[in-house]
């Protein structure tokens, strides 16, 4: 899987590093550092991390590897809830 965090949107509510600390961290109080390349074993918790982030800043390739694991992949979205201002 890949991942693109859009920096102009991030506001630093760290969301993703609470929920996937082994591929987000906040360095400072504002700045973002993040693995691009999410190891698959880190799949659930990227899932949680992406559905978390109140403005929607983490952009999710998918690659064919993942796309066969869809099944579990939805129930890691399922069960980081609602999306902010919506619902599923």
């Amino acid at each position: 899987m890949r991942l693109v965090v859009d920096l102009n949107r991030c506001q630093g509510y760290a969301q993703c590093a609470f929920l996937a600390p082994d591929v987000f961290a906040m360095h400072g109080d504002e700045s973002l550092l993040y693995n691009p390349q999410a190891p698959a074993e880190q799949r659930e918790d990227v899932l949680r991390a992406v559905a978390a982030c109140p403005v929607q800043a983490i952009l999710l390739e998918l690659t064919d590897e993942d796309m066969a694991h869809l099944p579990a992949a939805a129930e890691a979205a399922a069960a980081a809830g609602p999306a902010p201002g919506g619902t599923r």
